[in-house]
């Protein structure tokens, strides 16, 4: 349900975008963009992957400079040269890749690259200023513990306070609530409404999260294909409507679960522990099965202990002790490749990094999955006619955006390199899926076919395994969820007797029950 916003929570224009036009090459990334930013008031940009989004935000940083457009500051035209030129006047900005160094504490995090640094600084009177910003807005962080100790949450917090001690007046964030458990979400939300309260502008980019959108901000202007195509206030708007104004159509914003007869158990594991890159156990003791037609969820804020999980599944870390079974041969420190010939199939949360070769083909990309077998190579000559014909068929089926199978990795937008990916590997029929944020960071569209094909798997009879920071992705696809905080299981819930309120308790360790 949306709240009544008040009429006096915007005020004064603090900064309008007039005609901004960006163009790579033949690709029009905004085209004659116009967007007016009120003090008091949490105003979100929408927009598919690929809207133009990210090409503004870094136009209103200083990160980029426009073809064509002016951009106004208090009714005075500016030119930002650079990202600190933009703070200089009062703009600041959260990306969605931390810019914090991991071995300094949150404190010399947040006054580094302060002016004042330049001379002696007081640390302590620092601590104290900062201290009293965040009691002002409600934030909570150690500011002694070092930032690789933190939550992603915490993270989020120092990036925001940083740019608030740094003078920032307009804040930029990159999909705030992308990695967040539903209460941190809240309390940043909360905190965002206060800054506003203050006359701060707050601009959230956002791909998804359409509640989020309604229930705390004022405004909305919607991007497609580089253009505005709708602005208007939260209060007159509704899931569907912004929805079809970023895609283009009617969007069914959230699939239903469908019952399959469920089969054995095509996975066990039994008491699995793991060490993560610092040689701590990431994963501590962990014991499921996941059956042939069901969908297990895994539900944590980041840094639970999901990713090593996945990577000792997939064969990339190793088990320190414990067992893996896939249909009932053990494989817990088998190689990579006789996981993936028996079955097993992993979409790794780094698309980019870990799913594909960047300077790769779309072919070539679609081999990694596929170089092994007789069909695709036979005395180390590969088929490529036939690993372009099956990437023809994955690129129609997936309805990938890409100039052609020949075209690179890197020039897909992460929607169309996701699909890619997905379509890799359930074009091998897997027996076991792990999906690791399979629509993290897509738009509303994207995501809609991405868990359909998800659910396609589960009436094939694939086991999934379903790790998602998405609570409402995981109560909407899962038969059973299972909620992870510090690399233990805090309890095992069937998808009938499960609530956002419960798996959200349980994801912030707030509450156990018997797994």
């Amino acid at each position: 349900m949306t709240r009544a916003l008040p009429e006096s929570r915007a005020g004064r224009v603090v900064l309008e975008a007039r005609g901004i036009t960006k163009r790579f090459g033949s690709v029009v990334a905004n085209d004659r963009i116009d967007l007016t930013v009120r003090a008091g008031e949490l105003h979100a940009i929408l927009g598919e992957n690929g809207a133009g989004k990210t090409t503004l935000m870094r136009i209103l940083f200083g990160e980029l400079q426009p073809d064509e457009g002016e951009i106004y500051l208090d009714g005075q035209r500016v030119r930002f040269r650079s990202p600190r030129d933009a703070l200089r006047h009062g703009i600041g900005m959260v990306h969605q890749e931390r810019k914090l160094i991991p071995a300094h504490t949150a404190l010399e995090n947040i006054v580094l690259g302060h002016p004042r640094t330049k001379a002696i600084l007081d640390l302590r009177e620092a601590e104290r200023e900062i201290e009293a910003l965040c009691a002002r807005y409600g934030f909570r962080i150690p500011l002694h513990a070092k930032v690789w100790q933190l939550s992603e949450g915490e993270k989020q917090i120092v990036e925001i306070v940083k740019e608030l001690y740094h003078g920032a007046r307009i804040l930029i964030l990159d999909e705030p609530t992308s990695v967040l458990s539903p209460p941190e979400i809240v309390k940043l939300l909360e905190s965002l409404t206060k800054m506003a309260k203050e006359d701060f502008a707050v601009i959230p980019f956002i791909t998804h999260k359409l509640p989020v959108v309604l229930e705390y901000c004022d405004r909305v202007t919607i991007l497609r294909r580089g253009r505005v195509v709708a602005e208007m206030e939260t209060r007159h708007a509704t899931e569907q409507t912004l929805a079809a104004a970023m895609v283009g159509r009617d969007v069914v914003l959230q699939v239903e679960r469908v019952e399959v007869p469920v089969g054995e158990p095509v996975v066990r594991v039994s008491d699995l522990w793991v060490r993560d890159d610092r040689g701590l156990f990431a994963v501590q003791g962990l014991s499921f099965e996941v059956r042939a037609g069901e969908i297990l969820g895994l539900a944590g804020v980041a840094g639970n202990g999901q990713e090593p999980l996945a990577e000792a599944l997939a064969g990339l870390r190793p088990v320190e002790r414990g067992s893996i079974l896939l249909d009932g041969v053990d494989i817990t420190h088998a190689p990579v490749l006789e996981r993936w010939r028996r079955g097993l199939g992993y979409v790794p949360t780094e698309r980019r990094e870990v799913g594909s070769i960047p300077s790769f083909s779309l072919v070539d990309n679609v081999l990694l999955n596929y170089h092994f077998e007789p069909e695709f190579s036979r005395w180390g000559v590969l088929a490529t006619g036939r690993a372009r014909e099956l990437t023809e068929r994955i690129i129609a089926e997936y309805s990938v955006v890409a100039a052609g199978p020949e075209a690179l990795a890197k020039s897909l937008s992460g929607g169309n390199l996701q699909k890619v990916i997905l379509g890799r590997v359930l074009s091998r029929h897997p027996r076991f899926l792990i999906a690791c944020l399979p629509t993290h960071g897509l738009d509303v569209g994207a995501a809609e076919f991405v868990q359909r094909k998800l659910l396609d798997a589960k009436r094939a009879g694939t086991a999934v395994l379903l790790i998602s920071e998405d609570l409402d992705e995981i109560l909407a696809l899962s038969d059973r969820i299972a909620a992870i905080y510090e690399g233990q299981f805090t309890g095992v819930v069937p998808a009938s007797e499960a609530t956002k309120e419960l798996i959200g308790e349980l994801m912030a360790g707030l509450r156990r029950e018997r797994v």
